[in-house]
Order: structure tokens, then C-alpha cells, then sequence
């Protein structure tokens, strides 16, 4: 990673923009409202159904509000299924192209960008989400992995503890989190 592109995302992290400081996407009040319950709900730590709470954000997130573009990421994540990711990027590209707004488009490309080992593509969408979707944990963790394999454990850990502070009750963020704070010496004692 770049030294200009490090110190941009680390001033981003550090800002806290990926804590609400982002534009959202248009989402209707209804599932403004719903997202803002289901946040709380899994804050909670030591739920059980963390999962449950995780796939019914995620489901509100990936509603364009267009069948058009509904359709565009439907294609592209069959193909990333598919393992033909040039296909993906490509409909996941012309997504964003008509709907720059919409944060799932962008994390899709993320992570057909992220499954190419092309990290700083993969960065470059995923400051994207979180400008439009500040409260993306999977963005938020993903960003976390690829900080860490770029040798930036710091940068890492942070926005491992961002995802956290959403969802402390996924465990391969929280196993990540505790690995680093060992790694960074930031383990609580």
C-alpha cells in the first residue's frame, strides 16, 4: 500500500468517519428505523442470535430500492459464486456506475477486488462503503484483514475494534482482535 493511501485511510479511521459521519443511502424511514433496532440488538454482547440480527441488516442493505440494480448485484454475486470474478467486477462496476449511492454495490466490488488479491482496489471501495455506510462491520472487518496482511497491524486492529463496538459477538473479529492486541501490545494485562 501506498504511503499516501496508508495515511488516508489511517486519517480516515482515526477521524471516526466510519462512525456516522457518511453520507447514508436512501433507505426508507421504515427500514431506517428497523436497521437502528437491529444495531442495538446486536451491541448487546453475549446474544445468541447475533447471526439472525447480522442476515437481517445485511438483507436491508442489499435492497437497491431498483429491480434494475437488485438485479445487477444478483448477477454479480452469482458470479462471484461462480468464481468468475472478472464477471463480477463487471456487473458489479456498471452497479455503481448507476448507483453511486448504493454502499452494497461497492462492498461486492470490494470483495471480487479483495478475492483478486487486488488490495488496494479493494481499499480504495471499501472507504466507499464506509463513507455511504458508516456502520458496516463487514467492511469494517475486511478492511481489518487486508490492513494486517499489508503489515499494518495497527491500522488492523482499529478497524477490527470498530467492527467490534457494532457486533462484539462475532468470534472470527473478536479471535482477530485479541491476536492483534497480543501482536501490537495493546492486550489488556
Amino acid at each position: 500500500m501506498g504511503g499516501f493511501q496508508k495515511y488516508q485511510l489511517a486519517g480516515f479511521l482515526a477521524a471516526g468517519l466510519w462512525l456516522g459521519a457518511g453520507t447514508a443511502e436512501a433507505a426508507s424511514p421504515e427500514d431506517e428505523a428497523r436497521l437502528d433496532t437491529l444495531f442495538a440488538e446486536l451491541a448487546e454482547p453475549g446474544r445468541k442470535d447475533w447471526e439472525r440480527i447480522e442476515s437481517d441488516i445485511t438483507r436491508i442493505w442489499s435492497r437497491s430500492g431498483s429491480p434494475a440494480m437488485d438485479l445487477l448485484l444478483s448477477r454479480g454475486n452469482a458470479a462471484m459464486e461462480a468464481e468468475d470474478l472478472p464477471t463480477a467486477i463487471e456487473y458489479f462496476s456498471a452497479l455503481i456506475d448507476h448507483a453511486p449511492d448504493f454502499a452494497e454495490g461497492w462492498n461486492a466490488r470490494a470483495t471480487a477486488y479483495y478475492m483478486m488479491g487486488e488490495y488496494s482496489l479493494s481499499i480504495a471501495d471499501v472507504q466507499h462503503v464506509l463513507a455511504l455506510n458508516p456502520r458496516h462491520f463487514g467492511a469494517l472487518a475486511g478492511l481489518a484483514f487486508m490492513m494486517e496482511s499489508l503489515g499494518e497491524p495497527d491500522l488492523a486492529l482499529e478497524a477490527l475494534k470498530a467492527a467490534q463496538a457494532l457486533n462484539p459477538n462475532q468470534p472470527n473479529i473478536n479471535q482477530a482482535a485479541k491476536r492483534l492486541e497480543q501482536a501490537t501490545g495493546d492486550a489488556e494485562l
